[in-house]
């Protein structure tokens, strides 16, 4: 290797130290709206389980250093076995998932790196997202110190009054819908995780946690195709989305 080669490769190896990004894969619901006896991560789209799809995504992407996932304990072993049969290299532990979802970041957050300098925290229900997305909003949130996957809402949204009465219309172009990953620097997770705790505040998204402690979120626009499987119509859409893609291709 000649002295120009070592130069190149030492900045890209300090740049690495420097954005070391952790993924945590959250695959602890209930799965209540999805029905049946199984949990979603397990069913198939396109004949491959659904928290499948989402390892082999973050394994693919650049930015990404480690997995850690947070799952049903009872689940463990299946999640043992889904990530030795697609051989997901980048995984380093695989945690029991808490009674909502700020607990099971928590816990997994307890089993990242030393090295850890930001955290891509993400749905396991997710299973469409690209590898180039996740490299986008990682790349993002290095910049910004926390960023979200999103997309704007096309539907024309109103606020409903508690007897179904339109109170008014919102204004879409202010809106977007938020997604995951969800990419923030690890110390104010940190922190926006422990005010979140102590002060019981309700949360459905990590970004929501960062606006609490009083921190802007930036957004980084990928695609609608990005849709968290939650009900059956769920796997008939993305069953649809891929077939579309395959025939793009």
């Amino acid at each position: 290797m000649n002295p120009v080669e070592k130069q190149i490769l030492g900045k890209v190896f300090r740049s690495k130290q420097k954005t070391f990004t952790s993924a945590l894969i959250l695959a602890a619901g209930s799965s209540t709206r999805m029905g049946g006896s199984d949990s979603k991560q397990f069913l198939c789209v396109g004949g491959i389980p659904v928290l499948a799809r989402t390892l082999l995504a973050y394994q693919r992407a650049e930015c990404i250093d480690e997995i850690v996932v947070a799952t049903r304990i009872e689940d463990i072993q299946r999640v043992e076995k889904l990530v030795a049969d697609c051989n997901i290299t980048k995984l380093t532990a695989i945690v029991a998932g808490g009674v909502d979802r700020v607990e099971s970041a928590h816990l997994a957050l307890d089993h990242i790196s030393p090295k850890t300098r930001f955290v891509a925290v993400a749905d396991g229900a997710r299973c469409l997202i690209r590898p180039d997305e996740i490299d986008r909003v990682c790349r993002a949130a290095y910049q910004k110190n926390a960023a979200v996957a999103a997309c704007p809402i096309v539907d024309t949204v109103k606020r409903v009054g508690a007897l179904g009465n339109v109170r008014e219309t919102l204004n879409r172009n202010e809106l977007w819908a938020i997604q995951t990953p969800q990419v923030f620097q690890i110390s104010l997770y940190a922190a926006a995780i422990t005010r979140t705790e102590a002060d019981e505040f309700p949360v459905t998204d990590d970004s929501s946690m960062l606006e609490h402690l009083g921190y802007g979120v930036y957004t980084v626009p990928c695609s609608r195709n990005n849709i968290k499987i939650t009900t059956p119509e769920d796997l008939i859409l993305a069953e649809a989305i891929l077939a579309a893609e395959e025939k793009a291709e």
